[in-house]
């Protein structure tokens, strides 16, 4: 099989042959119809957080594709059945975070593409309980981008607590952006869209955005505060300075502003008196559970939400990269493995 390999931190990945990986017990072989590129696979591929993969590795979260081979004690998938492979590939399933709801902080967590193998490789390894069935309905293409970018938002507006007809800022909006504006205005919220690309400004309006603010050309905050201020910001810029305009001037009084993107060293000032006083909130958060995204497929398979995404090949990853952190993707860039063959 064919896998992008990452050698060492900062280098090209390499198109390496592969022999087909045989799943353990409670894993299952996939057979890779596609894989979205995450900006955390390019930090992955670059070392950039405190804590590291460790080279040679696969990258890739957003892994889809048909069960081939099931691993001893997996009775409750089936060969053939459409899976996804998300970033929380598994956890310990034992302390209080698994045994509360929030698996993704479990501190033994391995995280897809990151811990082990991942999506940018025709064939890849998973274990089958953190594997989640994609619906009838749904193409590979499409499931892709909601395993992580989907996830992500959708959780974050949960964790912002978001009501309907609140004012949500999305800062930022691309594969993750263009996602949480539909999940928010599903919620009933009124959603302001913050970006500095045309063409990513004119999707948000397209999907439903109420503002759509041009940080190039207007002081975002003194725009939200017209309206009031922001009752969450979601921030997915990977840009540190947006994360400082986002906690400063757009938030109202007992406002929250959710962290989701991660830019390498990123650090934020949080000034105590006008926290306490405007009783406002930081807060992180870090893609969803398995039941998390099962709800995720469930709007998307009732037909309430679009993925916006293009196709490249395989063979493309390191040119793909490179396009991201331009800023020059719409929205999704998706590897269609079934193509270049």
């Amino acid at each position: 099989m064919k896998a992008a390999v990452v050698r060492a931190f900062g280098e090209p990945l390499v198109i390496e042959e592969r022999p087909d990986p045989e799943p353990g017990p409670g894993q299952v072989r996939i057979r890779v119809e596609a894989s979205g590129l995450c900006h955390t696979d390019i930090h992955a591929a670059r070392g950039d957080w405190p804590v590291k993969p460790n080279p040679p590795f696969v990258p890739g979260h957003e892994g889809v594709g048909l069960v081939e081979a099931l691993g001893d004690g997996v009775t409750h998938l089936a060969l053939g059945q459409r899976v996804a492979a998300p970033w929380l590939g598994k956890t310990c399933g034992r302390c209080e975070y698994c045994l509360s709801g929030w698996e993704t902080l479990c501190e033994q967590q391995i995280n897809t593409g990151y811990g082990c193998d991942g999506g940018y490789a025709e064939k890849m390894l998973a274990w089958a309980d953190f594997t989640q069935p994609v619906p009838q309905g749904i193409s590979a293409l499409e499931a892709a981008p909601l395993t992580c970018a989907g996830v992500t938002t959708y959780k974050a507006l949960k964790v912002a607590d978001v009501r309907p007809t609140q004012l949500v800022a999305i800062s930022g909006v691309g594969g993750l952006g263009h996602l949480a504006v539909q999940y928010a205005k599903i919620a009933g919220a009124q959603v302001a869209a913050i970006d500095v690309t045309d063409e990513k400004l004119e999707l948000a309006a397209e999907l439903g955005a109420d503002l759509v603010i041009d940080a190039r050309k207007h002081d975002v905050g003194e725009v939200l505060q017209r309206h009031g201020g922001a009752h969450a910001a979601i921030a997915l810029a990977v840009n540190e300075a947006a994360f400082s305009t986002a906690y400063a001037g757009l938030l109202r009084r007992g406002g929250k502003l959710v962290m989701v993107a991660m830019p390498a060293h990123g650090t934020i000032q949080v000034p105590i008196f006008g926290t306490v006083l405007n009783g406002t909130s930081v807060i992180g958060s870090i893609v969803g559970t398995r039941q998390d995204l099962a709800e995720v497929f469930q709007i998307h398979a009732a037909g309430r939400t679009r993925v916006i995404y293009e196709t490249r090949t395989l063979a493309s990853v390191n040119e793909s990269m490179d396009d991201v952190l331009r800023g020059d993707i719409k929205a999704r860039i998706v590897f269609d493995m079934a193509a270049g063959r």
